[in-house]
């Protein structure tokens, strides 16, 4: 699922192009991606967009009048971009709209259809789709550490739970971990001082070296290659491949619909994690669906 550092090069490419454009026209071709009714969809139309968010993983496209599309592409929605003049083939999509400057359009991979769009009216009804977690860039260590030792998680379910921490997913997740020289199991009541201090640098770092990369590989173009498995990932989506800093072949626990990738020499003192017994420990530490995941409820405010 775009994360992060994917989420954040779509929407500067999707700034580049609509800021300031009017939405001419919506086509839903798969009325199971639109979550709500009310405000209806064809609202937006003949609005201009004049901002645009990242919430988590989600996409927020603000047009006047105060209302708004949230987008969340869940596992396997992509998005694709032609330009005005655009004459070839465009793939079938479940959504497409048509903006004065081109038209952007929402596909799916799969059969499941677990991408979801809503409209919204007024920053309040916004703030909705907002989980609540910690932007890692806008915070200190202490408050990184303080909100990540709310609750007792494993350090996988901690970084990607997004009432903690903010657009953390599987991919990196992994290699935020795999940075910072910590297993995946460790719980966060047990880490040291310095594991603390290792894994708050490690998370600014992984998403700053992916961020900068993939726009890069953008150019400037709208990014058609958004994966969960980049080349040049140290262990995400490598299992049984060498480790690209001591060599050893890369392990991995499978759980429910996601995996965890990690390298036992740096990450665990050569000890291989048991599949098995810790499927179930992550389960028991993890929603069922990625949905539920993605849906938690934020933490309340004082």
């Amino acid at each position: 699922m775009p994360e992060l550092p994917d989420v954040t090069v779509y929407l500067e490419a999707l700034q580049q192009r609509l800021v300031g454009e009017r939405l001419e026209n919506i086509l839903l071709k798969n009325p199971f991606l639109l979550r709500t009714a009310e405000p209806p969809l064809q609202a937006c139309v003949g609005r201009k967009v004049v901002q645009l968010r990242r919430l988590g993983k989600r996409i927020a496209f603000g047009f006047e009048g105060d209302l708004w599309l949230v987008l969340h592409l869940m596992i396997a929605g992509r998005l694709h971009w032609y330009a005005k003049d655009h004459r070839g083939k465009v793939r079938t999509p479940l959504l497409q709209l048509e903006f004065s400057s081109g038209t952007l359009t929402l596909t799916e991979a799969g059969t499941k259809r677990r991408a979801a769009l809503h409209v919204v009216s007024g920053e309040q009804n916004l703030l909705e789709h907002d989980r609540g977690g910690l932007e890692v860039f806008d915070v200190s260590f202490a408050e990184f550490r303080e909100r990540l030792s709310l609750t007792n998680h494993t350090l996988k379910r901690a970084l990607t739970d997004p009432t903690l921490l903010s657009g953390i997913g599987n991919a990196y997740s992994d290699e935020i971990l795999h940075r910072a020289r910590l297993s995946p199991m460790t719980q966060t009541r047990h880490l040291s001082d310095d594991e603390w201090q290792r894994l708050f640098a490690a998370t600014r770092e992984t998403l700053t070296h992916w961020t900068n990369l993939l726009r890069q590989e953008a150019a400037g173009a709208f990014p058609e290659k958004v994966t969960a498995f980049h080349k040049g990932m140290a262990v995400h989506g490598r299992y049984g491949e060498p480790c690209p800093v001591c060599g050893t072949a890369i392990q991995r626990i499978r759980y429910a619909e996601n995996e965890t990738n990690y390298c036992p020499r740096c990450q665990t003192g050569g000890k291989l994690l048991a599949d098995r017994s810790l499927s179930r420990l992550l389960k028991d530490d993890w929603p069922k669906t990625i949905e539920s995941l993605e849906n938690q409820k934020r933490p309340s405010r004082a």
